[in-house]
Protein backbone atom coordinates (compact mmCIF):
# COMPACT_ATOMS: atom_id res chain seq x y z
CA UNK A 1 0.00 0.00 0.00
CA UNK A 2 2.59 2.24 1.27
CA UNK A 3 3.94 4.46 -1.95
CA UNK A 4 2.20 5.13 -5.32
CA UNK A 5 4.31 7.12 -8.18
CA UNK A 6 3.39 10.69 -7.80
CA UNK A 7 3.27 13.04 -10.96
CA UNK A 8 2.76 16.97 -10.94
CA UNK A 9 -1.28 16.82 -10.89
CA UNK A 10 -3.21 20.35 -10.83
CA UNK A 11 -4.98 20.93 -7.18
CA UNK A 12 -6.83 23.78 -5.69
CA UNK A 13 -6.45 24.34 -1.35
CA UNK A 14 -9.74 24.80 0.38
CA UNK A 15 -9.44 25.87 3.88
CA UNK A 16 -12.29 27.79 6.28
CA UNK A 17 -12.33 30.87 8.46
CA UNK A 18 -13.79 30.63 12.04
CA UNK A 19 -14.74 31.89 14.73
CA UNK A 20 -11.55 30.65 16.18
CA UNK A 21 -9.38 30.96 13.07
CA UNK A 22 -8.77 34.18 11.80
CA UNK A 23 -8.13 35.20 8.12
CA UNK A 24 -4.76 35.34 8.95
CA UNK A 25 -4.00 32.12 9.84
CA UNK A 26 -5.69 30.68 7.70
CA UNK A 27 -3.34 32.18 5.04
CA UNK A 28 -0.48 31.06 6.85
CA UNK A 29 -1.92 27.47 7.11
CA UNK A 30 -3.10 27.22 3.39
CA UNK A 31 0.53 28.68 2.45
CA UNK A 32 2.04 25.51 4.06
CA UNK A 33 -0.87 23.25 2.69
CA UNK A 34 0.71 24.85 -0.67
CA UNK A 35 3.85 23.70 0.75
CA UNK A 36 2.66 20.30 1.56
CA UNK A 37 1.37 19.73 -2.30
CA UNK A 38 4.28 20.68 -3.55
CA UNK A 39 6.29 18.61 -1.80
CA UNK A 40 3.73 15.71 -2.57
CA UNK A 41 4.69 16.62 -6.47
CA UNK A 42 1.89 18.30 -6.87
CA UNK A 43 1.25 21.99 -8.57
CA UNK A 44 -1.39 24.34 -5.79
CA UNK A 45 -3.18 26.43 -8.71
CA UNK A 46 -5.74 28.46 -6.58
CA UNK A 47 -6.72 28.81 -2.82
CA UNK A 48 -10.45 29.08 -1.59
CA UNK A 49 -11.30 29.83 1.88
CA UNK A 50 -14.60 31.10 3.68
CA UNK A 51 -15.92 32.46 6.70
CA UNK A 52 -18.23 30.40 8.79
CA UNK A 53 -19.09 29.23 12.10
CA UNK A 54 -18.54 26.03 11.93
CA UNK A 55 -17.51 23.57 8.87
CA UNK A 56 -20.11 22.59 7.27
CA UNK A 57 -20.88 19.10 8.04
CA UNK A 58 -21.82 17.34 5.02
CA UNK A 59 -19.01 19.34 2.28
CA UNK A 60 -16.94 21.28 4.87
CA UNK A 61 -17.58 24.96 2.91
CA UNK A 62 -21.37 25.67 2.68
CA UNK A 63 -23.31 25.37 -0.56
CA UNK A 64 -22.29 28.53 -2.52
CA UNK A 65 -18.96 28.24 -2.12
CA UNK A 66 -18.86 24.15 -3.18
CA UNK A 67 -20.22 24.95 -6.45
CA UNK A 68 -18.21 28.10 -7.22
CA UNK A 69 -15.25 25.12 -6.33
CA UNK A 70 -16.81 22.77 -8.62
CA UNK A 71 -17.09 25.21 -11.43
CA UNK A 72 -13.21 26.27 -11.28
CA UNK A 73 -12.24 22.69 -11.21
CA UNK A 74 -14.50 21.32 -14.53
CA UNK A 75 -12.89 24.63 -16.27
CA UNK A 76 -9.24 24.38 -14.93
CA UNK A 77 -8.68 20.36 -15.35
CA UNK A 78 -8.02 19.87 -11.85
CA UNK A 79 -7.44 16.60 -10.24
CA UNK A 80 -7.21 17.21 -7.08
CA UNK A 81 -9.14 19.29 -4.46
CA UNK A 82 -7.02 19.22 -0.71
CA UNK A 83 -8.70 20.57 2.26
CA UNK A 84 -6.74 21.79 5.49
CA UNK A 85 -8.45 20.06 8.26
CA UNK A 86 -9.29 16.31 8.22
CA UNK A 87 -12.57 15.30 6.61
CA UNK A 88 -15.17 12.60 7.52
CA UNK A 89 -16.03 9.44 5.36
CA UNK A 90 -19.55 11.29 4.45
CA UNK A 91 -18.13 14.61 3.95
CA UNK A 92 -15.48 13.11 1.04
CA UNK A 93 -18.21 10.94 -0.88
CA UNK A 94 -20.52 14.23 -0.54
CA UNK A 95 -17.58 16.81 -1.64
CA UNK A 96 -16.36 14.01 -4.27
CA UNK A 97 -19.86 13.75 -6.03
CA UNK A 98 -19.76 17.35 -6.02
CA UNK A 99 -16.55 18.22 -7.46
CA UNK A 100 -15.57 15.02 -9.53
CA UNK A 101 -12.00 15.26 -8.71
CA UNK A 102 -9.91 13.40 -6.13
CA UNK A 103 -10.44 14.43 -2.46
CA UNK A 104 -7.53 14.80 0.22
CA UNK A 105 -7.46 15.75 3.53
CA UNK A 106 -4.12 17.32 5.24
CA UNK A 107 -3.55 14.16 6.96
CA UNK A 108 -3.78 11.74 4.34
CA UNK A 109 -1.86 14.38 2.05
CA UNK A 110 0.72 14.57 4.66
CA UNK A 111 0.40 10.53 4.61
CA UNK A 112 1.35 10.30 1.42
CA UNK A 113 4.29 12.58 1.55
CA UNK A 114 5.64 10.69 4.61
CA UNK A 115 5.14 7.08 2.31
CA UNK A 116 6.97 8.72 -0.37
CA UNK A 117 9.69 9.82 2.23
CA UNK A 118 10.32 6.44 3.69
CA UNK A 119 13.70 4.76 2.82
CA UNK A 120 14.25 1.91 5.48
CA UNK A 121 12.19 -0.77 6.15
CA UNK A 122 11.24 0.59 9.78
CA UNK A 123 10.55 3.72 8.53
CA UNK A 124 7.97 2.53 5.69
CA UNK A 125 6.49 0.04 8.51
CA UNK A 126 6.00 3.14 10.49
CA UNK A 127 4.07 4.98 7.41
CA UNK A 128 2.30 1.80 6.75
CA UNK A 129 0.51 1.57 9.80
CA UNK A 130 -0.58 5.21 10.22
CA UNK A 131 -1.71 4.81 6.83
CA UNK A 132 -4.18 1.78 7.64
CA UNK A 133 -5.06 3.04 10.87
CA UNK A 134 -6.28 6.39 8.86
CA UNK A 135 -8.33 4.50 6.42
CA UNK A 136 -9.58 1.61 8.57
CA UNK A 137 -12.66 4.73 10.05
CA UNK A 138 -13.60 5.81 6.31
CA UNK A 139 -14.29 1.82 4.75
CA UNK A 140 -17.80 2.71 5.07
CA UNK A 141 -19.25 4.43 1.45
CA UNK A 142 -15.59 4.30 0.47
CA UNK A 143 -14.59 1.90 -2.59
CA UNK A 144 -11.74 0.62 -0.95
CA UNK A 145 -11.35 -3.42 -1.95
CA UNK A 146 -8.03 -4.80 -1.41
CA UNK A 147 -8.02 -8.26 -2.22
CA UNK A 148 -10.67 -10.39 -4.24
CA UNK A 149 -10.76 -13.40 -2.05
CA UNK A 150 -7.99 -13.71 1.08
CA UNK A 151 -6.86 -16.80 1.93
CA UNK A 152 -8.75 -19.34 -0.06
CA UNK A 153 -12.25 -21.08 0.33
CA UNK A 154 -13.74 -21.12 4.09
CA UNK A 155 -12.15 -17.87 5.62
CA UNK A 156 -14.19 -15.31 3.83
CA UNK A 157 -17.49 -16.33 6.28
CA UNK A 158 -20.95 -16.79 5.58
CA UNK A 159 -23.00 -13.62 4.32
CA UNK A 160 -19.71 -11.26 4.81
CA UNK A 161 -19.88 -8.30 2.86
CA UNK A 162 -16.89 -6.97 0.30
CA UNK A 163 -16.47 -3.70 2.63
CA UNK A 164 -16.29 -6.37 5.71
CA UNK A 165 -13.50 -8.57 4.43
CA UNK A 166 -11.66 -5.33 3.35
CA UNK A 167 -12.20 -4.57 7.32
CA UNK A 168 -10.71 -7.23 8.61
CA UNK A 169 -7.70 -7.41 5.88
CA UNK A 170 -6.80 -4.12 7.40
CA UNK A 171 -6.81 -5.02 10.76
CA UNK A 172 -4.95 -7.96 10.18
CA UNK A 173 -2.45 -6.09 8.49
CA UNK A 174 -2.63 -3.77 11.83
CA UNK A 175 -2.24 -6.22 13.86
CA UNK A 176 0.88 -7.76 12.00
CA UNK A 177 2.49 -4.36 11.21
CA UNK A 178 2.26 -3.76 15.25
CA UNK A 179 4.18 -6.89 16.25
CA UNK A 180 6.82 -6.13 13.74
CA UNK A 181 7.57 -2.73 14.72
CA UNK A 182 7.61 -4.13 18.34
CA UNK A 183 10.39 -6.18 17.48
CA UNK A 184 12.30 -3.32 15.58
CA UNK A 185 11.04 -1.08 18.05
CA UNK A 186 13.16 -3.79 20.86
CA UNK A 187 16.05 -3.75 18.39
CA UNK A 188 16.42 -0.30 18.30
CA UNK A 189 16.05 0.23 21.94
CA UNK A 190 19.18 -2.63 22.47
CA UNK A 191 20.92 -0.32 20.12
CA UNK A 192 20.84 2.83 22.16
CA UNK A 193 21.76 0.82 25.45
CA UNK A 194 24.79 -0.73 23.69
CA UNK A 195 25.38 3.15 23.01
CA UNK A 196 26.96 3.59 26.70
CA UNK A 197 27.04 6.28 28.76
CA UNK A 198 28.03 8.72 25.90
CA UNK A 199 26.28 12.41 26.35
CA UNK A 200 22.95 12.71 23.78
CA UNK A 201 21.76 15.32 21.81
CA UNK A 202 18.87 15.38 19.65
CA UNK A 203 17.90 18.36 17.19
CA UNK A 204 14.58 18.91 17.18
CA UNK A 205 11.94 21.57 15.81
CA UNK A 206 9.34 21.96 12.77
CA UNK A 207 10.00 20.60 9.50
CA UNK A 208 11.87 22.21 7.33
CA UNK A 209 14.25 24.44 9.75
CA UNK A 210 17.11 23.14 8.77
CA UNK A 211 18.04 19.65 11.31
CA UNK A 212 19.45 18.16 8.53
CA UNK A 213 22.07 20.78 7.20
CA UNK A 214 22.69 21.54 10.34
CA UNK A 215 23.73 17.87 11.46
CA UNK A 216 26.10 17.70 8.26
CA UNK A 217 27.63 21.10 9.70
CA UNK A 218 28.74 19.87 12.52
CA UNK A 219 28.99 15.87 12.31
CA UNK A 220 30.69 16.43 8.87
CA UNK A 221 28.72 13.89 7.44
CA UNK A 222 26.39 13.96 4.67
CA UNK A 223 22.63 13.12 5.40
CA UNK A 224 20.00 13.58 3.06
CA UNK A 225 18.86 17.51 3.20
CA UNK A 226 16.46 19.45 0.71
CA UNK A 227 14.15 22.38 1.12
CA UNK A 228 11.04 20.29 1.00
CA UNK A 229 8.81 19.27 4.24
CA UNK A 230 10.06 15.84 5.79
CA UNK A 231 13.13 15.21 4.02
CA UNK A 232 14.16 13.36 6.86
CA UNK A 233 11.79 10.47 8.71
CA UNK A 234 14.65 7.79 9.87
CA UNK A 235 16.58 9.07 12.69
CA UNK A 236 20.10 9.66 11.81
CA UNK A 237 22.88 9.33 14.69
CA UNK A 238 26.40 10.12 14.77
CA UNK A 239 29.34 10.35 16.93
CA UNK A 240 30.88 14.18 17.01
CA UNK A 241 33.97 15.25 18.82
CA UNK A 242 34.01 18.78 20.05
CA UNK A 243 37.48 19.72 21.55
CA UNK A 244 37.85 16.20 22.75
CA UNK A 245 34.78 16.19 23.94
CA UNK A 246 32.34 13.10 22.12
CA UNK A 247 28.97 13.06 22.28
CA UNK A 248 26.03 11.34 19.95
CA UNK A 249 23.78 13.77 18.15
CA UNK A 250 20.56 12.10 16.16
CA UNK A 251 18.47 14.29 13.64
CA UNK A 252 14.83 13.57 14.24
CA UNK A 253 11.67 13.59 12.25
CA UNK A 254 10.67 17.33 11.79
CA UNK A 255 7.20 18.40 13.83
CA UNK A 256 4.56 20.22 12.03
CA UNK A 257 1.07 21.79 12.97
CA UNK A 258 -2.04 19.67 13.05
CA UNK A 259 0.32 16.27 12.94
CA UNK A 260 -1.62 12.57 12.56
CA UNK A 261 -1.86 11.14 15.59
CA UNK A 262 -1.52 7.80 14.02
CA UNK A 263 2.03 9.27 12.65
CA UNK A 264 3.20 10.34 16.33
CA UNK A 265 2.13 6.75 17.43
CA UNK A 266 3.79 5.04 14.88
CA UNK A 267 7.21 6.87 15.10
CA UNK A 268 7.04 6.55 18.84
CA UNK A 269 10.48 4.79 18.34
CA UNK A 270 12.02 7.73 17.02
CA UNK A 271 11.18 9.85 18.73
CA UNK A 272 12.72 7.61 21.70
CA UNK A 273 15.40 9.51 20.43
CA UNK A 274 13.87 12.78 22.21
CA UNK A 275 12.79 11.11 24.82
CA UNK A 276 16.26 9.40 25.84
CA UNK A 277 18.52 12.59 24.58
CA UNK A 278 20.37 14.18 27.43
CA UNK A 279 20.49 18.04 25.82
CA UNK A 280 18.16 18.89 23.03
CA UNK A 281 18.89 21.29 20.81
CA UNK A 282 15.63 22.93 19.61
CA UNK A 283 16.63 24.34 15.69
CA UNK A 284 14.12 27.14 14.66
CA UNK A 285 13.90 28.50 10.98
CA UNK A 286 13.87 32.47 11.93
CA UNK A 287 13.53 33.88 8.52
CA UNK A 288 9.57 31.84 8.72
CA UNK A 289 6.73 34.55 9.67
CA UNK A 290 5.02 32.22 11.91
CA UNK A 291 8.37 30.85 13.53
CA UNK A 292 7.14 31.98 17.60
CA UNK A 293 3.93 29.49 16.43
CA UNK A 294 6.35 26.72 15.14
CA UNK A 295 8.27 27.25 18.35
CA UNK A 296 4.94 26.72 20.58
CA UNK A 297 3.67 23.42 18.22
CA UNK A 298 7.40 21.47 18.79
CA UNK A 299 6.89 22.67 22.61
CA UNK A 300 3.86 21.01 22.95
CA UNK A 301 4.54 17.85 21.12
CA UNK A 302 8.19 17.76 23.37
CA UNK A 303 5.29 18.19 26.44
CA UNK A 304 3.33 14.88 25.41
CA UNK A 305 6.87 13.27 25.28
CA UNK A 306 7.55 14.19 29.00
CA UNK A 307 10.66 16.19 27.27
CA UNK A 308 10.11 19.69 27.85
CA UNK A 309 12.12 19.73 30.78
CA UNK A 310 15.07 18.37 29.18
CA UNK A 311 18.50 21.07 29.06
CA UNK A 312 17.82 22.70 26.13
CA UNK A 313 19.81 24.89 23.51
CA UNK A 314 17.45 27.67 21.40
CA UNK A 315 19.21 27.77 18.14
CA UNK A 316 18.11 30.65 15.69
CA UNK A 317 19.04 29.52 12.10
CA UNK A 318 18.61 31.12 8.26
CA UNK A 319 19.74 34.44 10.12
CA UNK A 320 20.71 35.56 6.71
CA UNK A 321 17.12 35.34 5.66
CA UNK A 322 16.01 37.12 8.14
CA UNK A 323 13.85 40.11 8.32
CA UNK A 324 13.26 41.33 11.57
CA UNK A 325 10.06 43.53 12.47
CA UNK A 326 10.10 45.54 15.70
CA UNK A 327 7.62 45.13 18.12
CA UNK A 328 7.28 48.41 19.01
CA UNK A 329 4.22 49.27 17.12
CA UNK A 330 5.36 53.08 16.67
CA UNK A 331 8.47 53.01 15.20
CA UNK A 332 7.63 52.60 11.30
CA UNK A 333 10.91 52.38 10.07
CA UNK A 334 11.41 49.46 7.86
CA UNK A 335 13.70 47.05 9.35
CA UNK A 336 15.46 44.27 7.54
CA UNK A 337 18.79 41.82 7.88
CA UNK A 338 20.95 44.20 6.34
CA UNK A 339 20.11 46.91 9.33
CA UNK A 340 20.11 44.43 12.06
CA UNK A 341 23.33 42.76 13.07
CA UNK A 342 24.56 39.61 15.03
CA UNK A 343 25.07 41.86 17.95
CA UNK A 344 21.37 43.12 17.51
CA UNK A 345 19.61 39.51 17.43
CA UNK A 346 21.53 39.59 20.66
CA UNK A 347 19.35 42.04 22.44
CA UNK A 348 16.05 41.47 20.85
CA UNK A 349 13.23 39.80 23.27
CA UNK A 350 14.49 36.19 21.62
CA UNK A 351 17.73 36.53 22.99
CA UNK A 352 16.31 37.66 26.56
CA UNK A 353 14.56 36.38 29.57
CA UNK A 354 14.49 32.63 28.84
CA UNK A 355 15.78 29.76 31.02
CA UNK A 356 18.18 27.98 28.48
CA UNK A 357 20.69 29.30 26.01
CA UNK A 358 20.34 30.73 22.70
CA UNK A 359 22.61 31.33 20.04
CA UNK A 360 22.01 32.77 16.50
CA UNK A 361 23.73 31.49 13.31
CA UNK A 362 23.32 30.60 9.39
CA UNK A 363 24.25 27.17 9.13
CA UNK A 364 23.62 27.88 5.03
CA UNK A 365 26.66 30.70 5.31
CA UNK A 366 28.53 29.62 8.15
CA UNK A 367 28.01 32.57 10.26
CA UNK A 368 28.46 31.83 13.94
CA UNK A 369 29.29 28.54 14.11
CA UNK A 370 32.18 29.33 16.17
CA UNK A 371 29.92 30.73 19.02
CA UNK A 372 27.47 27.53 18.37
CA UNK A 373 30.15 24.80 18.41
CA UNK A 374 31.30 26.78 21.86
CA UNK A 375 28.26 26.72 23.16
CA UNK A 376 27.58 22.81 22.94
CA UNK A 377 30.60 22.14 23.59
CA UNK A 378 29.50 23.83 27.25
CA UNK A 379 26.36 22.08 27.65
CA UNK A 380 27.44 18.57 26.85
CA UNK A 381 30.48 19.07 29.39
CA UNK A 382 28.32 20.01 31.77
CA UNK A 383 26.41 16.83 31.25
CA UNK A 384 29.56 14.97 31.24
CA UNK A 385 31.03 16.27 33.99
CA UNK A 386 28.09 15.01 35.86
CA UNK A 387 28.08 11.76 34.69
CA UNK A 388 32.19 11.18 34.79
CA UNK A 389 33.19 13.06 37.85
CA UNK A 390 37.23 11.81 37.59
CA UNK A 391 37.61 12.62 33.51
CA UNK A 392 38.54 16.11 33.61
CA UNK A 393 41.57 15.51 31.63
CA UNK A 394 39.55 15.43 28.90
CA UNK A 395 38.70 19.79 29.05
Amino acid sequence: MIKKETTEERAVLVGVITPDVDEATVAEYLDELAFLAETAGAVPVKRFSQKVEYPNPRTFVNKGKIEEIALFVQENDIEIAIFDDDLSPSQIRNIEGILKCRILDRTNLILDIFASRARTSHARAQVELAQYQYLLPRLTGMWTHLERQRGGIGLRGPGETEIETDRRIIRDKISKLKEDLKKIDTQMSQQRKNRGKMVRVALVGYTNVGKSTLMNLISKSEVFAENKLFATLDTTVRKVVIDNLPFLLSDTVGFIRKLPHDLVESFKSTLDEVREADLLIHVVDISHPGFEEQVAIVNGTLGELNSLDKPTIMLFNKIDAFNYIPKDEFDLTPSTKKNLSLADLKRTWMATGKDYSTVFISAKTKENVEEMKSLIYNEVKKIHSIRYPFNDYLY
